[in-house]
């Protein structure tokens, strides 16, 4: 009995030291330090590589790769014909980086160490990327606008060297009025094989896939819908079952009524959060790293907002403007939108 209720006891111990590691923190202000400015940039696709470093790409065919630890930046522009290219989805592997044009023709480059190299073209009067994501260096995805009747959905199997458009046979079809938005390359989420996939406009839902594209089934959501401007604009999953969006309505970026929606089965179902709460419109979520699926960054042209309690409240930390924000640890980000990107510094 003895020996029981030593194990009972460090049993209770152990659970309550971790109970203890999951204290979610109280981020009371960031400090924003911008590493790049460019007034004829509009940034909306950062992604941070492996090795730490941040790569974007733009408009004015532009991207570039900032090396932290030099504190310098490689900067060039993508040429094709005479175009004028804008790159909203940026995408990883270990080795290589893309980036995916918006409009037609949308055009997918690869950018390896040896160069850089077309892998993907479509023409259509429709056609509109929105975001990129791979699931691991072979397996990646990218969507986009509907040009039939279903959403638009590419897939790599082999590294990014080729890309292969899905039939909408075997899609869920589109609803009249729904699309995406190319506003921070943030409406696809991944957690190991499952893919959600945020729509937005007159029609708002999930689109989900359990086995890296291969079968799709649809939820629908709570989040205001019914214009062409309103929606999900930005998706992020903790694990499995826990996941957040936000967005609203950009042309009315003060309005905060049913632009926040939290799932805890996977997308299935959705709730509206903080309701008729700030923030309102905001173009970007992300989980903060080591916060327990508890802190949540959003942020957006009206600045940026911190939640600890899975976004059921939110703290207004900073009226600077943004489109997109990816985590380099707990505590330090990079953010980027009209003209500049910035290193963010979260405090507590």
């Amino acid at each position: 009995m003895k020996h029981l209720a030593f194990i009972l006891f460090l049993i209770a111990f152990i659970s309550c030291k971790n109970e203890e590691k999951i204290i979610p923190r109280n981020i009371a202000s960031v400090k924003i330090k911008t590493i790049l400015k460019d007034s004829v940039l509009s940034i909306r696709a950062i992604d941070i590589l492996n090795d730490g470093s941040l790569a974007f790409a733009a408009n004015k065919n532009t991207f570039g790769l900032y090396d932290s630890k030099k504190n310098k930046w490689n900067i060039a522009t993508q040429d094709y014909d005479s175009l004028d290219i804008q790159f909203r989805a940026v995408a990883h592997t270990a080795t290589d980086f893309f980036m995916l044009s918006t409009d037609n023709p949308a055009l997918l480059y690869k950018t390896t160490n040896s160069g850089i190299r077309l892998c993907y073209k479509e023409n259509s009067d429709n056609v509109f990327y929105d975001s990129m994501m791979f699931w691991n260096d072979q397996e990646g995805i990218a969507i986009g606008d509907p040009t039939d009747d279903c959403m638009s959905i590419i897939i790599t199997r082999n590294g990014g060297n080729t890309w292969t458009k899905l039939s909408c046979d075997n899609l869920p079809k589109v609803k009249d009025g729904e699309a995406a938005f190319a506003a921070s390359n943030s409406n696809i989420a991944i957690v190991g094989n499952n893919t959600w996939v945020a729509t937005g406009g007159k029609v708002s839902r999930i689109l989900y896939s359990p086995d890296k594209g291969k079968t799709w089934e649809v939820f629908n959501t709570t989040i205001i819908q019914g214009a062409e401007t309103t929606g999900m604009y930005s998706i992020a999953f903790y694990d499995a079952l826990n996941g957040f969006a936000i967005g609203g309505n950009y042309t009315k970026p003060d309005a905060n009524a049913s632009n926040k929606i939290r799932t805890t089965d996977g997308g299935k179902t959705w709730a509206l959060v903080a309701q008729n709460k700030n923030p309102g419109y905001r173009s970007c979520v992300q989980y903060i790293p080591n916060g327990a699926g508890k802190e949540l960054i959003a942020i957006g042209s009206k600045g940026i907002d911190y939640s600890n309690d899975s976004g059921t409240s939110w703290k207004h930390i900073s009226d600077e403007g943004f489109y997109t924000i990816r985590f380099l640890n707990d505590s330090v980000a990079y953010a980027a939108g009209r003209g500049r990107i910035s290193m963010l510094i979260f405090r507590n």
